[in-house]
């Protein structure tokens, strides 16, 4: 556990490095802005387009795996949802509480640092969970409000989630990559190099921008917070491990990269839908400031477990 922490510890100090440069203004919240842009728009994009172009989708995917995923994520959405509910919070707090529950930081966080504690190999499995939670939950809370205040489901709520997919980034390079990957058209030199150049860019730039962020983020409605942390952080990888581990019988390592990815900490794109939809941003903020600080610990508690999964 120790050695583990002391391995994830340099990628939280990132984060709190980017903490600190927010929160005394030397990092404005524009600064932050056009980071986070540059990280998910370029660096991040050549990471992952740069993985997916060397995968061979047969060799990872497996759909054990996926509904093994799925399945847990939907257990812990339901479990949240009801509380919710029984809480007084109609459909649309309640959707985007279940969307802190179950969507984790894995494109800014769990690709970058799991691609170096787990290795590369782990990248194809962190990219099949991004999927499941951009295509399925990712969708879901757009079908949840929208379709909450027509009080119906409509084609232009389908027209809003397929452009919001079209539109990301993550989804395009991924399925860039794997295009290219399946038709076995060889990648230039020239091409690698700058894929790996701008790719390595991301793991640094995400991390600060996490920290940047988070100094913007207040710790409102602490009870609630609290909750939705819990059941992201102890819930959530809970839930994979005995789906994925017992339910399911996935194949170790690939277990093992499911459930890191279930423990990472509240995304900041939730935050981003909350605002947008005028949804409880101050809840979700909270939740992600909360989950983050006690990621710090709960997360590398998760890979010192995994690790001896993944053999």
């Amino acid at each position: 556990m120790l050695a583990v922490f002391l391995e994830t510890l340099p990628f939280f100090a990132v984060i709190g490095l980017g903490y600190g440069a927010g929160r005394s203004g030397f990092f404005t919240p524009e600064a932050t802005a056009y980071l986070t842009k540059f990280v998910f728009y370029f660096a991040l994009s050549a990471m992952l387009l740069r993985f997916s172009v060397n995968l061979e989708l047969g060799a990872i995917f497996s759909w054990p795996f996926v509904w093994a995923y799925l399945l847990a994520g939907a257990a812990v959405y339901g479990l949240v949802t009801l509380v919710a509910l029984l809480r007084g919070r109609g459909v649309e707090e309640a959707a985007v509480e279940a969307q802190c529950a179950v969507i984790g930081n894995v494109g800014f966080l769990g690709i970058p640092m799991l691609a170096l504690l787990l290795g590369e190999r782990a990248v194809g499995f962190v990219m099949l969970c991004l999927t499941v939670d951009l295509g399925i939950f990712g969708s879901l809370i757009v079908i949840l409000i929208v379709g909450g205040r027509d009080g119906r489901m409509s084609l232009g709520i389908l027209r809003t989630v397929g452009l919001g997919l079209l539109a990301n980034p993550m989804i395009v390079s991924m399925a860039l990559g794997l295009a290219v990957s399946g038709a076995g058209v060889p990648v230039p030199g020239v091409v690698n190099d700058f894929l790996i150049l701008l790719g390595a860019a991301a793991t640094p730039g995400a991390l600060f921008a996490i920290g940047a962020s988070l100094a913007n983020k207040s710790a409102e409605r602490v009870a609630v917070a609290g909750w939705l942390s819990f059941a992201k952080l102890v819930l959530h990888p809970a839930a994979v491990a005995l789906c994925a581990l017992v339910l399911f019988d996935v194949e170790p390592f690939a277990a093992a990269v499911m459930i890191a990815v279930a423990a990472l900490p509240v995304a900041g794109n939730v935050y981003i839908l909350a605002q947008h939809y005028g949804v409880a941003p101050q809840r979700v903020s909270a939740s992600i400031l909360i989950s983050t600080a006690v990621s710090i610990v709960t997360v590398s508690a998760t890979i010192a477990w995994v690790s001896g999964l993944a053999g």
